[in-house]
């Protein structure tokens, strides 16, 4: 019976999981003749706008650039948010069509795991996906740096620092900036890529329009950041995972800085952010529920830290449609601003930019057939992203407290083991692949509704390394009565190998691993 679940799922699989085929093929190359003379104001207050003025640079494209801020890398001080950020297959994609990859890969830091902090001070790990299988921790500011420097390579592309955006006037072609003479200037353009982040200028003439929809959502939780310092030399803590302390209505997590630091994030309602008013009460909360955390930080730190700067909002900004004619176009946060907790804020918006330049690519640079196009592709994705980001919040701080969720991931990466293409972890999909987001989660609903309507339960004997019996455990498999319309009950006798999962199914990546194996 077993067996022929697992063939059932393998032979209904639906047409449209065909994970292996990129999302939008180039089908001819691009004119470059085509791009000569026509210039492409971009408006950015991130690196999304950087990457998408190389895109476009390598097409001949005239660009200006308009940054509100400083330039970052002779700035004194950089404002904005340092939350470290996690890169991952998406990011990474777009930023090889450019040829920075390797040089930003290098500067990150592999994380392979999930580290569990648990109340009682007990860790466990885990694991993204297979051995092979990462996201890099990348340093927000050195990775803007990168991406100025890169842009400014280009002849073609000039950068204009502290230039404020004031007013956009998409159908006539023109923009109006503030520079530092505190003089407006009218820019003239015949596209205006909107990369402006969150609050965006561009997206608020975009909302005047008819039909255009917004929505957007402030979270009830906060964040703020602290630090863990090297100790002695090296990490504090082991360095290739990102560090998780869960406890159910709020979280703190550590990402590793190549410095040997972590950068910690609390994230938790601002009701309980507002109770914690002297050193002593900060000092009590983190004695009551991250005491480990108290002597990587230090309590001299972790109250200077605390009181620094107050708990900072997470925004999730949803909008349709990304475009305006042939004339404007909304990427990254400006058009799809979502909260952290999927990892995916950068992946999503330098994936705009590469989906954006496969789809110049195959329209040969048409912008009206081009920007349309854009629209319709992104809109599902990007608003399912924001909603498994919002998702993945509940997981982070909660989900994984529960043994049965752990056993429920060793048993997806099991499925994911034996039939790749056809069952794959939610997380694998949207961390180490192309396929598209709202296919993503349509494919995740798939898996979950074809193990079905009705819950049957397979008693499987398991064994430690050792061949010695374990208790066993009841799996509790969903089969709808078309998969399978008998009662399956599996006695462990009838498996031909015993070793299935390790004990609570808590063990290691390379235990698990050698399970599947064996």
């Amino acid at each position: 019976p077993l067996l022929s679940l697992l063939h059932s799922l393998l032979v209904r699989r639906p047409s449209w999981a065909r994970w292996h085929t990129p999302v939008i093929p180039a089908l001819w190359e691009a004119e470059a003749g085509r791009s000569q003379g026509q210039e492409i104001k971009t408006i950015l207050a991130n690196m999304v706008g950087s990457l998408q003025a190389c895109f476009l640079a390598k097409r001949n494209f005239q660009i200006d650039v308009y940054e509100a801020r400083e330039d970052i890398r002779v700035a004194n001080f950089t404002r904005g948010r340092s939350i470290n950020l996690a890169l991952s297959h998406r990011g990474r994609q777009a930023l090889k069509a450019i040829g920075l990859e390797d040089q930003i890969v290098s500067q990150g830091i592999p994380m392979r795991a999930r580290m569990i902090h648990s109340l009682s001070g007990k860790k466990s790990a885990l694991p993204y996906g297979t051995k092979t299988q990462y996201i890099l921790s990348i340093s927000r500011e050195n990775l803007n740096k990168d991406l100025l420097t890169a842009v400014e390579k280009y002849p073609n592309v000039k950068v204009h620092f502290n230039h404020r955006l004031l007013k956009c006037n998409p159908e006539e072609g023109m923009i109006t900036v503030l520079g530092s003479d505190k003089v407006p200037k009218d820019v003239t353009c015949d596209l205006i890529v909107g990369c402006d982040g969150a609050y965006s200028t561009v997206r608020s003439h975009l909302m005047k329009k008819p039909r255009f929809d917004y929505s957007q959502q402030y979270i009830p939780h906060g964040y703020m950041e602290l630090t863990i310092p090297p100790k002695n030399g090296d990490y504090a803590m082991e360095p290739n995972y990102l560090h998780i302390w869960p406890r159910n209505t709020f979280m703190m997590i550590a990402l590793p800085n190549m410095n040997k630091s972590f950068t910690c994030t609390l994230f938790m309602p601002f009701e309980e952010f507002e109770e914690l008013l002297t050193s002593s009460d900060v000092l009590d909360f983190f004695q009551n529920y991250f005491p480990d955390a108290i002597p990587l930080i230090g309590e001299r730190l972790l109250v200077q830290d605390f009181f620094l700067l107050p708990a900072q909002p997470m925004i999730s900004v949803k909008c349709s449609s990304f475009h305006l004619k042939s004339h404007c176009v909304l990427l990254g946060d400006a058009a799809h601003a979502i909260v952290p907790f999927f990892g995916q804020g950068m992946n999503a918006g330098f994936e705009d930019c590469l989906v954006f330049d496969e789809l110049m690519d195959k329209f040969n640079n048409d912008l009206s057939l081009c920007l349309p196009a854009f629209s319709r592709l992104r809109i599902p994705d990007d608003h399912a992203i924001s909603d498994l980001s919002m998702y993945n919040y509940i997981e982070m701080r909660a989900h994984v407290n529960s043994g049965w969720f752990i056993f429920q991931m060793n048993m997806e990466r099991f499925l994911h083991a034996i039939m790749p293409s056809t069952f794959i972890p939610l997380y694998s999909m949207v961390a180490f692949s192309r396929i598209r987001y709202h296919e993503a989660v349509q494919h995740w609903h798939w898996q979950k509704k074809s193990s079905g309507d009705k819950q049957r339960t397979l008693f499987l004997g398991i064994t430690d390394s050792h061949q010695q019996y374990l208790p066993t455990y009841a799996l509790h498999v969903t089969t709808t009565s078309r998969l399978c319309e008998k009662t399956m009950e599996v006695d462990s006798s009838l498996l031909e190998y015993k070793t299935c999962f390790p004990a609570k199914a808590m063990g290691s990546l390379e235990q698990t691993s050698n399970l599947i194996s064996r």
